[in-house]
């Protein structure tokens, strides 16, 4: 049972009665006047549990965008039912135009939308469906909250898929190059053409040319089938917050582009999700295939409070690698003293693989070294300057131990490690 507002009005003539005969028994016998309007109008109200409910909403949605969840009610019963109705659903599932009133004749159903914009990914579970139906005097009804299933998965964002193409035209024109420009002991035979002025000497084919009676050269290609490891951090460096959203967001959009462009160049993409444990693996996928199985599988991996486990990641990239490949860390640089471990095992795989370290910047690490206008800002500048300076050793130490370490804000880590992909590629280092 709810009441309206229409009970409020109904109880402010017994003040005017109070006043012309200010008895208790005017009070009470007004009062019960009311309350028995109150009881005819629950009574005679349509009963919400004669209502069948449903919803339909798509399978998944990528995180930041909008999906259209449908709720359809029927109304079994032999009356007409007007009704107010909430839509309830978590409030990170972003739902706008959860409420609504709709009038529902005899053995007809009516469908009432509401748009969710999801802002965290995973499943985001609806909430009870809550239902109030007034009686024909509008004073009292009766309420019911339904319970209607329905899940909205949330993938994680792909925002840098806008980098996707500018990098694919950059691929394709590595692969029309000259044998001059690309020629290394990374590329692989592609087909012979006939040389011209400015082509290096060194790629003429003698054997070719002595067949043909024209000089011939070899052309090259960046080399295709190339394995790609790429490992998310999924530990305590992961849960800080850059802006509104956790670092792990931003390694997850890193690494969706890159494995997006390095399947369009041909190469086989493994994605592994890690910390003390591992918590999700893609392999063997490629294709489209490979990109929804990723978007799939990173849904659910969350940021934990615990170390990453070094010892295991090496123990995983050696199973899961046979020959040299790219082993690609998206992780994050700590200089608090945490960071020997790191180092260790990436200097070691770096002996085996061509080992590149992503990290995503934290911008408000700068803004606390360059405030200082009282004494405690001065010495919590001092605190982000000392870890400046730990976190530049560390990467000096990454650097001359053959590891390629890419540092971006969170929005520019994606592309610049595109980027730092594709420089690989065209210097024959995969």
């Amino acid at each position: 049972m709810f009441l309206t507002m229409r009970a409020v009005w109904a109880l402010l003539p017994g003040i005017a009665l109070a006043v012309i005969a200010p008895r208790p028994a005017t009070v009470l016998a007004w009062a019960g006047v009311v309350v028995v309007l109150i009881v005819i109008d629950v009574v005679c109200a349509p009963s919400p549990r004669r209502l069948r409910a449903s919803r339909s909403v798509g399978h998944g949605v990528r995180l930041g965008e909008s999906i259209t969840s449908t709720l359809t009610l029927t109304n079994t019963g032999r009356r007409t039912v007007r009704l107010l109705l909430r839509d309830a659903w978590p409030p990170s599932a972003g739902a706008s135009n959860e409420r609504g009133r709709m009038t529902i004749p005899a053995a007809q159903r009516r469908r009432h939308s509401t748009v969710l914009t999801p802002r965290r990914r995973g499943d985001r579970e609806a909430g009870p469906l809550t239902v109030r139906v007034a009686g024909p005097l509008g004073i009292a009804g009766r309420q019911a909250s339904l319970t209607v299933p329905a899940t909205v998965r949330v993938l994680p964002a792909f925002r840098s898929r806008r980098h996707l193409h500018s990098r694919l035209a950059r691929l394709r024109e590595m692969d029309g190059r000259s044998a001059v420009m690309v020629r290394g002991e990374g590329t692989e035979f592609d087909s012979l053409r006939e040389y011209v002025v400015g082509d290096d000497v060194r790629s003429i084919d003698w054997r070719s040319t002595a067949r043909r009676g024209e000089v011939l050269v070899r052309t090259w290609r960046p080399e295709r089938d190339r394995r790609v490891l790429i490992v998310i951090d999924s530990g305590r460096l992961s849960a800080a917050r850059l802006g509104d959203a956790p670092r792990l967001d931003a390694q997850i959009e890193a690494a969706l582009l890159l494995a997006a462009l390095a399947s369009r160049a041909g190469d086989r993409v493994d994605v592994l999700a890690i910390d003390d444990a591992v918590r999700t693996q893609v392999r063997g996928s490629t294709g489209p295939v490979l990109m929804t199985e990723l978007a799939e599988h990173l849904t659910d991996v969350e940021p934990r409070l615990t170390e990453l486990d070094w010892t295991l990641l090496a123990s995983r990239v050696r199973t899961v690698l046979s020959q040299r490949a790219l082993v690609v860390v998206v992780s994050a640089l700590d200089g608090s003293g945490g960071d020997a471990a790191m180092i260790r095992t990436l200097t070691t795989l770096a002996r085996d693989h061509t080992v590149v370290l992503a990290s995503a910047l934290d911008p408000e690490l700068e803004e606390l070294r360059a405030s200082r206008d009282n004494a405690d800002s001065v010495y919590v500048a001092a605190s982000a300057e000392k870890d400046l300076v730990e976190l530049d050793a560390v990467r000096r130490r990454l650097r001359r131990s053959g590891v390629e370490v890419v540092e971006a804000p969170d929005q520019g880590l994606a592309p610049a490690l595109a980027d730092c992909y594709l420089d690989l590629k065209a210097a024959g280092r995969l």
